[in-house]
């Protein structure tokens, strides 16, 4: 039998059965590298990993397996519903006083007792978490907004407007929150007869005045460790303008630590808000507030012989305060992977 003559420069035949296709990863057929079959260990590999999980999907699972997060927004929730609707909770009205039932103790129709007007305390202290969680949340948004936006300048662009902001927010920082806020209040002071909204407006003026600086040094440096990742660089590289790249690549990855300090300060500016009606230059009477509240029934007298008046208002304010400092810190710990 004769084999018959190979054409000079030809390759030997193969059978199908040795033949490998090479396929490139991401060019397709005819590139360098193996194709593998569905059962070779890199496909394994691949399909072990699972689909894709992004930072804030982690954060949520870690969020739901927390007791401390449900609790703390079980808290926040019933708060925020009350301030909203208080009718929900009584339908004695705040202003419904008899001097009669002045200072009287728990009782009598009265969950809480009366205070030294004889309004019904629980009225009052249902009715009084609008106001302090209005200032909380509007100084929050303010700052966070002013900080957030400062920040992402400062940090994103560097030189000289870098140098200027970052000193400019010094100085405002070196201030401290609560006494940077009596004088502020102190010099603007209000006239009786304001407008509610007009006062509540002008306390949140005062916190997010001082209270910016914190959150622009937060997002400044969270900018900075950002800007140099590769999927910005990559962004620039392609063309994608300077806004683009902020608002797709530079602030989501950047936010984390922002969200966390903010709620965090919420519940401060709360407190700061209480502190400065306490001091008689917050909130205003006919204003209802927790502030207002301790501030009528803090005297000496008050807390020997009544001290429901100064009890339930406080301790609306101090589970309120704490249910944000709680929420904070479980939000902080599902953020970092370190604590994870």
């Amino acid at each position: 039998m004769t084999e018959t003559p190979r054409q000079p420069g030809a390759l030997p035949a193969e059978t199908p059965a040795t033949v490998e296709a090479t396929v490139d990863p991401l060019l397709g057929t005819g590139g360098l590298g193996t194709q593998k079959s569905p059962g070779t260990p890199a496909a394994s590999d691949a399909a072990d990993l699972g689909p894709a999980h992004s930072l804030w999907s982690d954060a949520w699972d870690t969020l739901r397996r927390s007791p401390l997060f449900w609790i703390s927004a079980a808290l926040i929730l019933l708060f925020v519903v009350m301030a909203a609707f208080p009718e929900l909770f009584t339908r004695v009205s705040p202003t419904a006083c008899d001097l009669n039932n002045a200072r009287k103790a728990p009782g009598d129709g009265a969950l809480f007792g009366y205070d030294l007007q004889g309004c019904d305390v629980f009225a009052r202290t249902v009715h009084g978490a609008r106001a302090s969680i209005l200032v909380g949340v509007f100084a929050t948004l303010v700052t966070s907004l002013i900080g957030t936006a400062l920040g992402v300048i400062a940090g994103y662009s560097g030189g000289w407007l870098d140098t200027l902001l970052s000193r400019i927010a010094d100085v405002f920082f070196a201030i401290p929150l609560l006494l940077g806020g009596i004088i502020i209040m102190y010099t603007f002071q209000t006239p009786p007869g304001t407008p509610y909204l007009i006062v509540v407006a002008k306390v949140v003026f005062a916190l997010a005045v001082l209270g910016w600086p914190n959150i622009f040094r937060l997002m400044r440096s969270s900018v900075l460790q950002v800007k140099p990742q590769e999927y910005v660089q990559a962004a620039r590289a392609l063309g994608a303008s300077p806004v683009r790249v902020i608002l797709s690549h530079v602030v989501p990855n950047a936010l984390a630590p922002v969200i966390v300090v903010a709620t965090i300060d919420l519940g401060a500016y709360i407190a700061t808000e209480a502190t400065l009606s306490f001091l008689g230059i917050g909130l205003q009477p006919p204003a209802i507030s927790w502030g207002i509240a301790i501030s009528e029934a803090s005297g000496i007298g008050y807390i020997r012989n009544a001290p429901h008046m100064l009890l339930f208002p406080s301790l609306f304010l101090s589970l309120t305060v704490l249910a944000f400092i709680l929420l904070g810190e479980a939000v902080r710990d599902a953020l970092d992977p370190k604590l994870r």
